[in-house]
């Protein structure tokens, strides 16, 4: 293929799930979940090989006009002058190799955020969070890097932090944020939004102090 051509699009998209993603960036803005560069992606319903995500925009802003398609490579397949996000090659590094993962959220909560700091395992405190149980793995960019950014922002780094996330539903990005993903743009929205809320009651129960009788993953 020439590179100089854009990659073949996938086939069309129904406009309402086009509309489902861009409203799922405003409702994770909305809710405290997002900061001015959360992002969130749906793979494409009738291609594998396709993921679909809005151009680099504040969150609460996109419309479905907004919408890229991109190739698991993180090329855009239609630009039309519009830039995608630096860290779509996060998204499309868990696509790749989760092919169970149908929605990615990523974003930089700052209760989430101290939970890749410390030693202090981010645990299941209650039943609508009740997906952390089987465990939140943290991903350390600089095990494999070095001294970085700690943008993910390209096919390496979206790999080695795709073999972090593993099985899991959630993971950690040292001094960074999270990544929710799901078997569908919903659910990874339910867990990007519980991971935040979550994050929140486990603080407000540390500092009551004592034992937590936290859910285990049975």
């Amino acid at each position: 293929m020439n590179r100089s051509s854009p990659p073949p699009s996938g086939r069309a998209v129904e406009r309402e799930a086009i509309e489902d993603l861009a409203a799922a960036s405003r409702i994770l803005a909305d809710q405290g979940v997002f900061d001015a560069a959360g992002h969130v992606s749906m793979r494409h319903p009738l291609n594998p090989e396709r993921f679909l995500m809005s151009r680099s925009l504040a969150p609460e802003l996109v419309t479905a006009d907004d919408i890229m398609e991109f190739t698991l490579d993180c090329e855009a397949c239609e630009a039309s002058g519009r830039t995608g996000f630096i860290e779509r090659f996060l998204h499309g590094g868990i696509y790749r190799a989760r092919a169970d993962v149908m929605a990615v959220a990523h974003g930089h909560s700052p209760s989430v955020i101290p939970f890749g700091l410390v030693d202090t395992p981010l645990r299941a405190m209650y039943h609508n969070a009740a997906f952390l149980a089987a465990g939140v793995p943290v991903f350390d960019i600089r095990d494999r890097f070095g001294v970085t950014d700690i943008v993910i922002s390209n096919a390496d780094r979206a790999a080695a932090l795709a073999e972090t996330l593993s099985d899991k539903s959630v993971v950690l990005l040292r001094a960074h944020g999270f990544a929710a993903v799901g078997p569908n743009l919903q659910a990874a929205v339910f867990r990007a939004f519980f991971t935040e809320v979550n994050a929140r009651v486990q603080l407000q129960t540390a500092a009551l102090g004592g034992m937590a009788a936290v859910l285990d993953a049975e």
